[in-house]
């Protein structure tokens, strides 16, 4: 079965995570994931990685667009 962010890989998108009572759109790209996480690439050549259960939704990132 296809993970549920196969189809987000190499693309830039807006990564919306929570902790606690904190919530934070994160613009990057997806690059990688494990069965627990995903490695979100956040600068040319830093590379993270965020639980799946902090990620609260994924979606296009549209400024990438207008900027390239």
């Amino acid at each position: 079965m296809e993970s549920a962010y196969a189809s987000w890989f190499g693309q830039s998108v807006v990564l919306h995570v929570a902790t606690g009572d904190l919530r934070v759109p994160m613009r990057g790209t997806i690059v990688g994931e494990t069965d627990t996480a995903l490695r979100f690439r956040i600068a040319e050549n830093w590379d993270i990685d965020i639980f799946k259960t902090m990620v609260l939704a994924v979606e296009e990132d549209s400024l990438a667009k207008v900027i390239s």
